[in-house]
């Protein structure tokens, strides 16, 4: 059992702690009781592993004389759950530490709250590092970071890159306008030390986060992160939360065990499960015929019977997607030729003209093949003139003509977007909901701060989305949200705990090696996300494939036939698995943008000891073949080795493979699919 009084524990040091820095400064080592670490860490007298200002003055020189408590608060198998507070007995700020310990994964979370507890505004709290950590490697060397480009409707989106961090070069990372992987910088890294261990760390923070990490002294690395902009004062009773941080350690000549250990760790215990096969829960969707003809747009001039109809001819054409996709333009304002999907939001009705009996007939055809119903939404963006903008202006945040932003730290601008759009949600027979934000927030959130409150407005606007969507998953146990916001902009551990990215990325449309370099980069930390296919040639659905994928196919249309939309539809369910477990990049950290390039990664399922590669020679590469080393396989084991393409079969031990196959394609523009499985 856990108890209150931790002397025992604190005695039975986990980590040696080699020197007393700003904060936590440990040999860097995977836990062998992630409890004990918790204990260990935010013991009384010791410098938690995060830091701030308080009235100008860092947390390094009061905190350890505040007054301390560690209290156990739930156990499992699996997790551990603490609280440590810290009490300033003259100013009455009390700073909470909701901490998680995962024994599987040797990782520890935790989220900070500060609340006033005294009768007065408190001193500015400012600087806030959620995370404060210094790492220490026992040898000598270059620690190096593993991080990743945002997405930015690029070819380079998620793009991965190795980054050694030097005295003289500390590497700062932080996202664009407002959206938590926008354009700049990836909420997840994974810190190498230069003796074969490291740490995944994870923000949790749907708004502007940093991580600045900086070679401090010899062997010791510093990892700093949280909000970026945080410098204000708490009224009395006033409380507020800061990003989660995340670090999972792990140990091996092979960083891509840290990272497969994160792919894990997030299926377990940061992915929303409505149902437990994973592989239904990463759906194959199919669209209504996206797109009518000009000037129509998006699904603009869609109407009732015309939805209806085209449900129908799944079924009737044998092909079975696990949803059907009803993206924007179904509400008041975009209907027609002339009407427009992105400045009617904020009419969250459907268009009585198009829908005079709502979406509940789409909903129940999709049922009726066995489908299930998503529909876009976005709620924080409300366009001039829109029902929203007319009734509520109160509620928007408004910086000049055309896009408002909801206020969702307004408590009843909240409690009305949870009650109508859940209303709207249970009413129409809807499954899946898809939430977009088209809008770089960050000033919205600035513009509206009120002198010596820098940062409230982003803090309170990110409770409300949180608020929002756990609000939805607990009254729909069965729904799940998809994530877009202008295409994978929103993607953290707080959104990723609640929803995945059916839409990745708003990158052209249907150019497929762009498609293959978002894949190659997002696996690295995420196993959950999709794109969209167009094709039915090889090329194309292999570009396109990951956990989930959008059959953007006009199955009315002569340019794709059913047989081959009924092969691919097939050939996806039966590789999709292969996504949920390991993950092998095989051509390395080069910049994957050029059609110049080989592109080749492997997927390793241990579960049942069977495996895919995937492979593609650009068009203007002039090599036709390459040498890749296999990973992950026993090397005493013998695999036999499908070529899918050529049907050729070889059987070659493990140890073989891992040290050369040699991947041939006589053709630029093509791919190749191998399989293998231990025998």
């Amino acid at each position: 059992m856990c108890k209150k009084r931790f002397s025992l524990l604190v005695a039975m040091m986990l980590f040696c702690v080699v020197s007393v820095f700003a904060q936590t400064s440990q040999r860097i080592s995977v836990p062998q009781s992630v409890e004990k670490w918790i204990a260990t860490t935010f013991a009384k007298g010791k410098t938690p592993p995060f830091s701030f200002d308080y009235g100008g003055v860092g947390s390094q020189t009061f905190i350890r004389k505040w007054r301390h408590s560690l209290e156990c608060v739930g156990k499992t198998e699996d997790v551990v759950e603490y609280v440590a507070t810290y009490v300033d007995k003259a100013t009455g700020l009390k700073v909470e530490c909701c901490i998680k310990g995962f024994s599987k994964f040797g990782a520890v979370e935790w989220v900070l709250n500060f609340e006033n507890g005294g009768a007065a505004n408190t001193p500015q709290i400012s600087k806030v590092n959620a995370l404060d950590y210094s790492a220490v490697a026992v040898a000598a060397g270059d620690y190096n970071v593993l991080h990743a480009l945002g997405s930015n409707h690029d070819r380079a989106d998620f793009r991965p890159t190795m980054t050694a961090v030097k005295a003289d070069a500390p590497l700062y990372m932080a996202p664009s306008h407002g959206r938590s992987s926008d354009t700049s910088a990836f909420p997840f890294f994974n810190v190498i030390s230069p003796d074969n261990k490291g740490v995944v760390v994870a923000i949790g923070w749907t708004g502007t986060w940093f991580a600045d990490l900086q070679n401090t002294a010899a062997k010791t690395l510093r990892v700093a992160a949280g909000m970026k902009n945080t410098d204000l004062h708490l009224y009395p009773g006033e409380k507020i939360r800061t990003p989660l941080v995340s670090m999972l350690f792990w140990q091996g000549e092979d960083y891509m065990t840290g990272n497969n250990l994160f792919r894990r760790f997030m299926l377990a215990h940061h992915t929303n499960k409505p149902t437990a096969d994973l592989g239904s829960y990463t759906p194959i969707c199919g669209g209504l015929d996206w797109g009518d003809p000009a000037p129509c747009n998006e699904y603009g001039c869609l109407t009732e019977e015309y939805a209806v109809a085209l449900i129908k001819r799944y079924k009737m054409f044998g092909l079975q997607p696990d949803a059907i996709w009803l993206d924007a333009g179904w509400y008041e304002g975009a209907g027609g030729p002339n009407g427009i999907w992105w400045n009617s939001v904020g009419n969250w009705f459907a268009d009585k003209e198009r829908f005079p009996r709502g979406l509940k007939p789409l909903s129940d055809a999709a049922h009726s093949i066995g489908a299930k119903f998503m529909v876009w939404f976005e709620p924080e963006r409300v366009y001039d003139g829109t029902r929203l903008a007319k009734e509520h202006p109160e509620w928007l945040r408004k910086l000049g003509p055309g896009n408002n932003v909801l206020d969702l730290g307004n408590k009843e601008a909240l409690e009305w977007v949870c009650k109508h759009i859940g209303d709207f949600i249970e009413e129409n027979g809807i499954d899946y909901y898809r939430q977009d934000f088209n809008t770089p927030i960050d000033y919205y959130w600035s513009n509206f701060d009120k002198e010596g409150r820098a940062g409230m407005n982003e803090i309170r606007h990110i409770e409300g989305l949180y608020a929002f969507w756990d609000y939805l998953l607990e009254r729909f146990p069965g729904l799940m949200i998809d994530n877009c916001a202008s295409g994978g902009r929103r993607l953290d551990l707080e959104t990723m705990s609640r929803s995945i990215p059916l839409w990745r990325t708003d990158y052209q449309y249907g150019e497929i090696n762009g498609y293959q370099c978002h894949t190659y980069g997002l696996n690295f930390f995420l196993p959950l996300h999709g794109t969209g296919t167009y094709g039915t040639d090889n090329y194309s659905v292999r570009s396109s494939l990951s956990s989930a994928t959008v059959c953007n196919w006009e199955i009315t249309s002569q340019r794709v036939t059913i047989p081959d939309m009924q092969r691919t539809m097939n050939e996806i369910k039966e590789l999709r698995p292969y996504y949920l477990e390991d993950y092998y990049p095989l051509t390395g950290l080069q910049d994957h943008t050029p059609d110049t390039v080989w592109l080749a990664y492997q997927l390793n399922k241990p579960s049942d000891n069977t495996g895919i590669v995937l492979a593609f020679r650009r068009k203007d590469n002039q090599q036709s073949e390459i040498e890749v080393k296999l990973r992950g396989l026993e090397a005493d084991a013998t695999y036999k080795v499908t070529n899918v393409d050529t049907g050729e079969v070889v059987s070659r031990k493990g140890a073989e493979l891992m040290e050369s196959v040699v991947l041939k394609l006589d053709k630029p523009y093509s791919s190749l699919l191998l399989k293998y499985v231990k025998e």
